[in-house]
């Protein structure tokens, strides 16, 4: 395996939103009461368009040729867009998975703030969504997100797998693969959203990472304080 050397001490949960530029966490949350944030695949599809909107950068030249010669619907789409913050910049999204009543994030920051913003961009609009197609009021999450630094290779690889393997149990037999609200897809190449980058973690494996996420090998210890706690 080859890939870039992070720091080896362990890293406590991060509860205090004190993060630090050029670093990697887990950052993950729970719909309030443990209920459900995604009812159908609308929601899914929601979700993820609004990650591509946030990752993705802008192509302003498009949208300026809209705001002058586009229609009223093309110009007003992108007047929305232009006004939409933007951290294609500041956020690699390395590995995600969306489950029915939580998600996981594993994320490179390169600006101290950048998760703050990412989050509260992305998690209020989706909630304003959910809200209004549900006609539902007040949080859809739990508390604030949680965010734990990401601190050794090792930590790296194995959160990579904990978060491609949540969906095992939904599955019921059927290949990981085919959960498509995973980025593990783009981890076997058999899907490409391009702000999604698996580049990173895929370095450290020559064609072995499906055995590595699939095989029965237990976690190590030093992962534990990273993961999704009840």
């Amino acid at each position: 395996m080859q890939g870039r050397a992070l720091q080896t001490n362990m890293p406590a949960k991060n509860r205090t939103k004190e993060y630090l530029a050029n670093s990697y966490y887990h950052l993950y949350n729970r719909g309030v009461e443990k209920r459900p944030i995604f009812l159908d695949e609308q929601d899914y599809n929601v979700f993820n368009s609004y990650l591509e909107t946030y990752l993705l950068p802008k192509d302003l030249n498009h949208l300026n040729d809209l705001l002058g010669n586009g229609n009223p619907k093309e110009k007003d789409t992108a007047r929305k867009l232009l006004r939409l913050n933007n951290f294609s910049d500041e956020i690699n999204l390395l590995a995600y998975c969306l489950m029915p009543n939580h998600f996981h994030f594993l994320i490179y920051q390169t600006t101290a703030n950048a998760i703050d913003k990412f989050s509260n961009s992305l998690f209020t609009r989706y909630c304003m969504y959910f809200n209004r197609k549900y006609k539902r009021i007040g949080p859809l999450f739990q508390d604030l997100y949680k965010a734990v630094s990401v601190t050794s290779g090792e930590q790296l690889l194995w959160l990579s797998r904990y978060i491609h393997r949540n969906p095992l149990d939904l599955l019921q037999g059927r290949a990981l693969q085919t959960y498509m609200h995973s980025s593990y897809p783009e981890y076997l190449r058999v899907r490409n959203k391009s702000w999604i980058k698996p580049e990173e973690i895929l370095a450290y494996f020559k064609s072995e990472y499906k055995i590595f996420v699939e095989g029965n090998s237990p976690e190590p210890e030093n992962i534990y304080p990273l993961l999704l706690s009840d």
